[in-house]
């Protein structure tokens, strides 16, 4: 073999290598993320499942989704399914606080990282962390809207709330009923203010519309709504414009969702707080992938996203009419 054609091989032999060492990896080398959904039937969950999905792919892993459609049992059976897939990190929402303890478990064990979004799960869960919006201290921020607005006039609350025994529910009215009575105690030194009956929405515009419908039937002096959601107080609004009573005032505890801010834009609508569903599915994507990878640690087991009350004032930092939510 003459020298010319040996530095000839090797030029190429460098080349091919330099290829491999530069190309994507195949599919097969790919992390796996699974993402777990309690339901998609409402825009907050959609936007959080396309934003998980949209980081994980950002991210170079290979995704597998599944819709819970509301059932645990079927959630369950997702979360199996992904493991037997291969997956290297499981984001979820899960359906039931207690009910998905042994399927979590089981992924942890097996080494996956699992990352729990929105909804919270019992302590005996073996799990990274959870990325969720702070119920207190969004609570707080909108409890202190509430006194700013309404001043020393009595507030008379018409609650309506997702669903009997949800945790997050209970967190989200907790905090804005502490947050009020701080602020009417910081400013008056006495606590005025009467829950005069509670609704159940199941977190969704019609059912917020039900409730609110019932609610007004039987009190007439509301002067304030406040719903767990966005998605309930929208459905309340509606309700309250059919019977053509005034002088209520319509606060959520938490979500930001763009139809709720474009009401705060127009003034028909009070204020609410910030749960943006994108960036806590973000949030744990990342910290899910990154401790898969071994680049994450001292994690801790609740990660906050930050907290704000949208209002007028502030309302199109945060307003965008191409969101999903």
């Amino acid at each position: 073999m003459t020298r010319f054609v040996k530095q000839v091989m090797c030029g190429v032999a460098l080349a091919v290598a330099s290829v491999v060492a530069t190309a994507p990896a195949f599919a097969a080398d790919k992390m796996k993320v699974g993402i777990s959904m309690k339901v998609l039937n409402a825009p907050y969950f959609s936007a959080a499942m396309e934003s998980a999905k949209a980081r994980a792919t950002e991210n170079g892993a290979d995704v597998i989704t599944a819709d819970a459609q509301g059932k645990m049992g079927k959630q369950i059976s997702d979360v199996e399914d992904m493991l037997t897939r291969g997956i290297k990190v499981l984001i979820i929402d899960p359906a039931d606080p207690k009910g998905l303890v042994n399927a979590v478990n089981t992924a942890t064990a097996a080494g996956v990282k699992v990352v729990v979004i929105d909804s919270t799960l019992d302590p005996k869960a073996n799990y990274l962390t959870l990325v969720q919006s702070s119920n207190r201290e969004n609570g707080a921020l909108v409890g202190s809207w509430v006194v700013d607005t309404m001043g020393d006039k009595p507030l008379k609350i018409a609650l309506i709330s997702g669903e009997k025994g949800n945790p997050v529910g209970k967190e989200r009215r907790d905090g804005v009923m502490e947050g009020i009575i701080e602020a009417q105690l910081a400013k008056t030194g006495k606590v005025n203010m009467q829950i005069v009956g509670q609704g159940w929405g199941n977190w969704s515009d019609e059912g917020g519309l039900k409730a609110m419908e019932d609610l007004l039937v039987a009190n007439k002096d509301i002067n304030m709504v406040l719903g767990e959601n966005d998605s309930m107080v929208l459905g309340a609004r509606r309700a309250i414009e059919s019977a053509n009573r005034q002088g209520i005032t319509l606060v959520a505890a938490a979500d930001g969702q763009k139809e709720a801010l474009n009401l705060i834009r127009q003034g028909k609508y009070g204020a609410t707080a910030l749960n943006d569903p994108a960036l806590v599915a973000r949030t744990a994507v990342d910290i899910g992938m990154k401790a898969a990878k071994g680049e994450a640690s001292n994690v801790p087991k609740i990660s906050y996203t930050p907290s704000a009350v949208i209002d007028k004032d502030n309302v199109d930092k945060f307003y965008n009419p191409k969101a999903i939510f």
